[in-house]
């Protein structure tokens, strides 16, 4: 799962407008770490809060810290991860000694990892809850307040599937499904395994269910969740579980679009492929994980699959889907690499000319087997990342600049674009993921959340598209609300 993935206003919690006596039980705020998962862990925090009578701070009371509990919803996959942590939960002591009644809690996957750590380090913290005890927040939250100390509920058995919490979704037209929790893989460089246990899979109706419900409530795109998406339905003993979903989702009235992260080139099966090009509402987005094309550097990660698997798949998906967008992640400097295992890794990015590509410099996670193993020095690691990156710019841009003067379809998230104050462009994202900032021709329509604009591309920028269509040259706006 990436969070490189998501902007900052897709990954942020909304806020509701409050007055000053709608407080219910205190005003909270949640802060989200990392990746998809974790954003939508932190929709379930938001409900079971509310659901205990809470409310959400609106965005001038957390500027002007006016709160009651703050929650941060941790991540453990990078190396930065514990500074990330204890810097902002520092940063809250210091509004907790200004405000003695407001609370802190920790949670996610740092919280399930450092547990007792977290609560001697940061003793002003108020609850330490795993990823599998979401729902005990408030419990810990009220414990803490009787009894005057830190509350630490982490458990490595799940017991309530997080989709059977309330929740508050942070966008009203698009919505998160998870569909499996854990992951069964052991990559040495990963920890996710020691933190969300083993896969677990939601029978297929209880996730069709779900879908069903967001669309009803008005949702009209869904991304369903998984560490390892397509393996779905294997712990069932149902093989063909995720391509029979994806073909389900398109029979739902009213569901626009669908997409899933992060499939595992090992179970990427034709019948996957079948099903996403035969889905008229899956979209033709893929994001493939690759972490290196060097055969000897996958086994050492103990990735369970070879280059030449992977360059299968993804030549199986452009030739069902021929726009297929296609990102990936690639880990840099892992330990072993050497000159010739990187330069296999700038070639298989250049074969491929991925849309994006997430690309990270190994650092070792604590309690995995690759931490034990000997590192590259950093000026080297440093080097060949400076090198993919520019590699995988300019292919990035080469792939953004083919846009212009094309038609997209965008869906409107209602965010207006940056530094597009005077042109009062709205972004969106079109069908291959792409974000695109849509401005309104003269006279023609205002664009609302949730609506589908198809519009010509007039600029590519660095990471993004600008579509300022003028019809009166024969370019394209036509919305449907």
């Amino acid at each position: 799962m990436n969070e490189g993935m998501m902007t900052q206003g897709e990954r942020q919690m909304n806020f509701g407008p409050q007055s000053s006596e709608d407080r219910g039980q205190g005003l909270y705020y949640v802060h989200t770490l990392g990746c998809q998962m974790n954003v939508h862990d932190s929709e379930r925090i938001a409900g079971v809060l509310e659901a205990q009578g809470y409310r959400p701070a609106s965005q001038e009371q957390v500027e002007a810290r006016d709160l009651d509990v703050m929650v941060l919803n941790t991540c453990a996959v990078r190396e930065n991860a514990s500074k990330r942590m204890y810097g902002t939960i520092g940063k809250w002591a210091h509004l907790k000694r200004l405000n003695p009644q407001a609370q802190i809690a920790v949670g996610g996957c740092m919280a399930q990892k450092d547990r007792e750590q977290i609560a001697r380090r940061a003793p002003w913290v108020d609850a330490v809850f795993g990823t599998k005890n979401i729902e005990v927040l408030p419990e810990l939250l009220q414990q803490a307040r009787v009894r005057q100390s830190s509350q630490v509920q982490v458990s490595d058995q799940l017991s309530l599937f997080p989709s059977d919490l309330p929740t508050v979704r942070t966008s009203k037209t698009s919505s998160w499904v998870s569909i499996s929790v854990g992951c069964n893989n052991t990559c040495t460089f990963c920890i996710v395994p020691a933190v969300r246990g083993r896969e677990r899979d939601r029978p297929i109706a209880d996730v069709l269910a779900e879908v069903n419900r967001c669309v009803e409530a008005g949702a009209k795109e869904v991304t369903l969740l998984g560490q390892n998406v397509n393996s779905y339905g294997y712990s069932m003993g149902d093989r063909y579980a995720f391509p029979k979903l994806l073909r389900a989702c398109g029979s739902i009235p009213g569901l626009e679009r669908v997409r899933f992260t992060s499939p595992h080139p090992a179970a990427f099966t034709d019948e996957v492929i079948e099903a996403m090009a035969q889905t008229p509402n899956v979209m033709h987005q893929l994001h493939m994980p690759l972490q290196s094309g060097s055969d000897r550097i996958l086994r050492a990660m103990r990735r369970s699959y070879r280059k030449d698997r992977y360059l299968s798949v993804l030549s199986k998906v452009r030739q069902a889907m021929p726009d297929a967008q296609i990102t990936s992640d690639i880990i840099v400097g892992f330990p072993g690499e050497s000159e010739e295992d990187f330069q296999e890794t700038l070639d298989v990015v250049e074969q491929v000319r991925f849309s994006s590509a997430y690309t990270f410099q190994y650092s070792p996670r604590p309690g995995t087997p690759a931490a034990l193993m000997e590192q590259l020095p950093k000026e080297l690691v440093q080097e060949r990342f400076e090198r993919l990156l520019a590699l995988q710019e300019r292919i990035t841009q080469e792939g953004l600049d083919a846009f212009v003067g094309r038609d997209v379809e965008v869906m409107v998230s209602g965010q207006h674009g940056r530094r597009d104050e005077n042109t009062h462009r709205m972004t969106g994202r079109e069908r291959g993921g792409i974000l695109v900032h849509v401005g309104v021709p003269e006279g023609k329509s205002e664009l609302a959340v949730g609506d589908l604009v198809t519009c010509t591309v007039t600029e590519s920028g660095k990471h993004f598209l600008v579509a300022d269509p003028k019809p009166e040259r024969g370019q394209t706006y036509v919305v449907q609300h």
